[in-house]
């Protein structure tokens, strides 16, 4: 038993020294490798130097290069778009005088809405959730500034709004340009039923009271 272990003992030796030795070599090999990987960069550096001849490093401006935060992207084209379509869709040349009712205050309703919804208007039934006012603006501007306020607020929810047009006391002549402009324009937008001209509190001849259609009837 003893010769026997003791010529294990010696196999095992020898398997250490061997594996010992492999490794011994592997090592060499890397290094070698990485010594001839070196040479060559330097090699290579010394071409690229003598090909551009001599050069200077530029001084530190001592600027830190931050990353970059990339701006947010903003749908341009269907903003323009959209404003494209807003101008287009009202004409100012549509001339609603003859869908208006003349009473003892103007007012417009759509066919199938009764007398007695621009009457409850008139007396209030409906409260003011937003206004516009359109004073100072030019014929352009405002049309723009109705079309878009009608339609936020009717995707908003909204019912009643009122939309101040002026009397026209600083145009020339006296004439209220916008006011009739606006009927017409207010007669083209599918959202709006009916309106009537506001209570003299709420701004008389110069304003409206517009009552918009309830989100998600579109009228056809």
């Amino acid at each position: 038993m003893k010769a026997r272990g003791l010529h294990e003992l010696k196999k095992l030796r020898q398997q250490a020294a061997a594996r010992q030795a492999a490794e011994q070599a592997r090592a060499a090999a890397e290094a070698q490798a990485r010594q001839a990987q070196a040479r060559r960069q330097e090699s290579d550096r010394a071409l690229f130097l003598r090909a551009i001849g001599p050069v200077q490093p530029l001084p530190s401006q001592g600027r830190a290069e931050l990353p970059r935060t990339p701006a947010t992207p903003e749908p341009r084209q269907r903003q323009r778009d959209e404003q494209a379509a807003l101008r287009e869709a009202l004409s100012d040349e549509f001339d609603a005088s003859t869908l208006l009712h003349v009473d003892d205050y103007l007012s417009f309703r759509r066919p199938g809405i009764g007398h007695d919804v621009t009457a409850r208007l008139r007396r209030g039934q409906w409260a003011v959730q937003r206004e516009i006012d359109l004073h100072g603006l030019r014929v352009d501007e405002a049309r723009e500034a109705l079309a878009a306020f009608v339609q936020s607020a009717h995707r908003a929810g909204l019912r009643c709004v009122r939309v101040v047009h002026g009397k026209g006391l600083g145009s020339p002549g006296r004439t209220p340009v916008l006011k009739g402009k606006v009927h017409g324009w207010l007669v083209q937008k599918k959202e709006v039923l009916a309106f009537v001209q506001a209570r003299p509190l709420e701004g008389g001849a110069g304003a409206l009271l517009v009552l918009l259609r309830p989100p998600g009837h579109d009228g056809h």
